[in-house]
């Protein structure tokens, strides 16, 4: 293999490294911007409920847990996007100390960035945000709660924005994490 497949692989690699971290970096900003927006919301609001029954009226538990689980669905994303800015900054590093000492051929070896922290990295930061995507799931069941019933009351309405919020998103969950683990390993 001649030195411009090498270089123009490494190259391609590093942009893919890249455009992996800056996606990571933009889904997590616009799920912060998702979990600001429902803790300016007012749970306890009595105005801004459908529920008809006062029996399927949710205690306060189902609102202290709506704040608790936005918090920590923040800061998940929040630790994902620093972890994904870090690697993304290390690369960067690398990549103009490499220039700087007039490199012909960017390489991970040359550069000093060490292959499998970087693949860490990547997992980490997914962690942070698939626990993110779960916390704010859980938060969304409380949100529905809040507005259509307790699950215990068995309102279709409730079922209904429920079922598909815990079938869809653990799915993409997993596809999410497949295709981490898959990369992890290459």
């Amino acid at each position: 293999m001649n030195i411009i497949d090498d270089h123009t692989a490494t190259r391609f690699g590093t942009t893919i490294h890249i455009t992996a971290l800056d996606g990571i970096i933009n889904v997590n900003s616009l799920f912060t911007l998702a979990v600001f927006i429902g803790l300016a919301w007012q749970p306890t609001d009595p105005n801004n409920t459908l529920i008809d029954n006062p029996n399927c009226t949710p205690g306060p538990h189902v609102a202290e847990n709506l704040i608790c689980f936005h918090v920590y669905s923040f800061s998940s994303f929040l630790f994902s996007s620093l972890v994904a800015l870090s690697l993304k900054q290390a690369i960067r590093i690398a990549k103009t100390s490499c220039e700087t000492r007039r490199l012909m051929v960017f390489s991970f070896d040359m550069c000093h960035i060490n292959k499998n922290v970087l693949r860490v990295g990547y997992l980490v930061s997914a962690v942070g945000s698939v626990c993110g995507c779960g916390f704010l799931m859980m938060a969304l069941v409380n949100v529905v709660q809040i507005k259509l019933g307790v699950l215990g009351c068995g309102s279709h309405h409730t079922y209904g924005a429920v079922v598909p919020l815990l079938t869809f998103v653990p799915l993409g969950l997993l596809t999410y994490v497949f295709f981490v683990l898959f990369a992890f390993t290459r």
